[in-house]
């Protein structure tokens, strides 16, 4: 039985070596299969990252013109003028309190 086990074991090997490109054929099939996969995985991996980037975008332009309007209440003249009264106790100077300087 062992005798008959190598030469079944020979005669497979030598008609594989005869037949390389049928090998040859199958390997690059089976690299091209798991490149394909690879690739998918890898192209659904930066189409998620993509898609979580474009959410931050947005949020952070939310939050900018969030801060534009906040900006633009801050620094309202009305504002400044009741802060400057209110919390500061200040007051325009009358005319003849006003100084001007000049830089020669």
């Amino acid at each position: 039985m062992s005798k008959s086990h190598l030469n079944l074991t020979r005669i497979v090997l030598l008609d594989l070596w005869h037949h390389k490109w049928v090998l040859l054929l199958a390997f690059v099939v089976l690299a091209n299969a798991v490149l394909v996969v690879y690739t998918s995985h890898t192209s659904r991996k930066y189409t998620s990252q993509w898609d979580q980037l474009l959410q931050e975008r947005d949020r952070l332009d939310i939050e900018w013109r969030n801060l534009l309007l906040e900006e633009q209440s801050q620094s309202e003249h009305s504002r400044v003028t009741r802060i400057a009264t209110k919390e500061l106790n200040m007051s325009r100077p009358l005319p003849n309190e006003e100084v001007v300087v000049r830089v020669p």
